[in-house]
């Protein structure tokens, strides 16, 4: 098999990851139009987030449950459908229950396709931290490419335009069932397996620990940066998509590099070195007035997505017999949870100001920081007993 066909599955999952966080990306988007058009005060336009958010971080982890006992490749397109349907029918609705409900319906779509998702990549890049960079790579472009794809139709069509929204889970659908068809025609990913060694769930909750303190900083800017750059700069909705962009682009670039220095430095001593970044980085967003908000925005997008995909597989590899379980928390719960902490941002936002409720985001990854202390690299994971048979490994012959 060359090269090229082996890693055509590899691609397949990053661009279907691409279109799938999108809709992760284009919630946060929306909400300075909600505010716009709707006239939702800032505790509101959180919910909206919240909405977003709740139900995936609850339901994320039982789909990893799931994985665990049974591939279910079937899941991948479905939940393409899903997210984009939710997000889709959010500008349409007729009260701010129903926005809700939509936004809700879509992170469940999302919540459903990561744990399998991952579980699939991680066998179609043979463990490599470069396979699973570009991977999460796909979704983080899919997290940049969200506000450009909203201002191009919300700006233009106004909030009525958004069913225009569900063309990238139309894509997103068919690569994940193109990606599964690849990697089941060579054997991969195609039934949950079991790998050699030992859970070590103490490890595993530091780690999850500093997550949600990365999440919490990500969510919260990711809900606010717009309007706040908008704000701090005067300018109007093309700065704030700028802002926006610039936090999700900046992601997209720094997840490769973050698959390349783990394999120099080794993935804890990359991650705890990022969130040290995030901490000067979140200071300058916050505190820096003018347009020199700008590169710090880039520079925090960098902390919080340099140890990203070192995230998935630190915790896959603490969690070797339950890898599934181990994408659902880091992929799911961990980064979702996030997203409870937005009301309590927006309610400080309305009380004071959305530089006040800005500032406390500056201490979660000095916090994260204070977790990951001491946490050693896991041993590679034993190989499954799927990859012990593998006819096609020049050891099993």
């Amino acid at each position: 098999m060359t090269a090229s066909r082996r890693d055509r599955p590899v691609l397949l999952m990053s661009l279907g990851h691409a279109c799938v966080d999108v809709y992760q990306g284009a919630v946060a988007a929306l909400v300075p139009y909600f505010v716009a058009e709707r006239a939702y005060s800032y505790a509101a336009a959180s919910g909206v987030v919240l909405a977003a958010s709740l139900l995936s971080s609850l339901v994320q982890p039982l789909f990893g449950v799931l994985t665990d006992r049974r591939a279910m490749p079937w899941l991948l397109p479905l939940s393409a459908l899903t997210a984009g349907a939710g997000v889709a029918l959010s500008g349409v609705t007729g009260s701010y229950a129903l926005t809700l409900a939509a936004v809700a319906v879509s992170g469940v779509g999302v919540a459903a396709y990561h744990p399998e998702a991952a579980r699939v990549a991680r066998a179609v890049a043979r463990g490599r931290h470069t396979g699973m960079s570009w991977f999460s790579f796909g979704g983080n472009a899919g997290f940049a490419l969200a506000p450009l794809l909203v201002f191009a139709v919300v700006a233009t069509g106004g909030l009525d335009a958004s069913p225009l929204l569900v063309v990238p889970a139309l894509a997103g659908a068919a690569l994940c069932a193109a990606a599964v068809r690849s990697a089941g025609s060579w054997g991969e990913g195609g039934g949950a397996s079991v790998a050699e060694g030992r859970d070590d769930w103490a490890s595993f909750l530091r780690m999850s620990g500093a997550v949600v303190c990365r999440s919490v900083v990500f969510v919260g800017l990711s809900a606010f940066v717009s309007l706040y750059v908008r704000e701090r700069t005067g300018g109007g909705e093309a700065a704030g998509t700028a802002a926006l962009f610039v936090l999700y682009a900046g992601g997209a670039v720094g997840t490769l590099a973050g698959g390349r220095l783990a394999e120099r430095y080794g993935r804890m001593a990359v991650v705890r070195r990022s969130y040290a970044l995030t901490v000067l980085a979140v200071a300058g967003l916050v505190l820096v007035p003018g347009p020199a908000v700008y590169p710090f925005v880039a520079l925090t997008s960098a902390g919080l997505y340099v140890p990203f995909s070192l995230h998935i597989t630190l915790g896959q590899d603490f969690l070797p017999r339950r890898v599934g379980t181990a994408s659902g928390v880091t992929l799911g719960l961990t980064v979702s949870v996030g997203g409870l902490a937005a009301p309590a941002i927006g309610a400080l936002a309305d009380a004071t100001s959305l530089r006040t409720a800005l500032l406390p985001l500056i201490a979660l990854p000095a916090l994260g920081r204070l977790l990951l202390c001491r946490l050693r690299e896991p041993s590679p994971p034993g190989p499954s007993v799927a990859e012990r048979s593998d006819p096609r490994d020049p050891a099993a012959r």
